[in-house]
């Protein structure tokens, strides 16, 4: 039994296989059939849901508004077939949560755990993303959990302020009797990508950038990077929780005397009327 009307189910099925022809097997209709429930619901809305591209179908904004919608309602089936049937039972639903690498890991997988521990319907899913694009992934649909800066935070969101990430400035343990500004005049610097202002933005916050050769190397997987730190190729900042391991072990030491920049992070997602309780339970769980 599906709480979806037949339009809505159509309209999933093309958002999930992006072609027209791909949802025919998914809800055995001809792809007139689904064109034509499609485009009802689009005359019911008076809108457009999909704009045509060389990706296939890709959604417009009143498109993921309705997609959010759809998965709020299918979080939500469930737990009301269940308490209607009495089965005790509840459908197996997948939250996905997206966020910088390091803060998923370090933080916010161990909390979360023990939360899908609690509820054995619930299916996590990490999806690790060092970029900006978080926010826009949350907006598609694709994600129904973002870690993100707040200046990307819109009015349609709810959020939740996190503890900010504590970043470090890490070097080679060969350079220990090295002078501070030795090091930043001499050396290049080590960041995610081209976007990645976090080294410059600990410089600049203790009044270092302008000693800094600006000169960088990249790499756009962390551990690659304080591997790439670890061999004395160049100086970084990393978050404090993630270069823990590393400065334990003597692979990497802090310079500047210890001193830590504080990264402002929330969690966002869209509001629901009434969140199932394992939704709740992952927001508290998230600090």
């Amino acid at each position: 039994m599906r709480l979806l009307d037949p339009q809505l189910e159509a309209f999933l099925a093309v958002v999930k296989h992006k072609t027209i022809h791909g949802a025919v097997d998914e809800i055995h209709l001809t792809q007139t059939g689904i064109t034509q429930r499609i485009r009802t619901l689009e005359k019911r809305l008076s809108t457009s849901l999909f704009v045509r591209s060389r990706r296939g179908m890709v959604l417009t904004k009143e498109g993921e508004a309705l997609l959010r919608y759809c998965q709020q309602v299918e979080h939500l089936e469930g737990e009301a077939l269940s308490s209607i049937a009495g089965t005790g039972t509840e459908k197996i639903v997948s939250i996905s949560i997206t966020g910088p690498t390091t803060i998923i890991h370090s933080r916010l997988t161990p909390s979360c755990i023990k939360v899908a521990k609690a509820f054995p319907q619930l299916l996590l899913k990490f999806d690790m993303n060092d970029n900006a694009n978080c926010v826009n992934s949350l907006r598609r649909g694709d994600n129904q959990l973002a870690i993100i800066e707040p200046s990307y935070l819109s009015n349609e969101m709810a959020h939740k302020p996190l503890k900010p990430e504590l970043y470090v400035l890490v070097a080679s343990p060969t350079w220990k009797k090295r002078s501070l500004k030795d090091i930043l005049r001499n050396e290049r610097i080590i960041d995610f990508d081209e976007s990645d202002q976090m080294t410059f933005n600990y410089l600049k916050h203790y009044d270092l950038f302008s000693f800094a050769n600006k000169d960088r190397h990249f790499a756009n997987r962390t551990t690659t990077l304080s591997l790439m730190i670890a061999k004395a190729l160049g100086y970084g900042v990393l978050p404090l929780e993630f270069a823990k391991p590393y400065i334990n072990s003597g692979q990497l030491v802090v310079i500047n005397a210890g001193k830590a920049y504080p990264h402002a992070l929330t969690l966002a997602w869209f509001a629901r009327h009434q969140p199932p309780k394992y939704f709740s339970a992952l927001i508290h769980a998230c600090e």
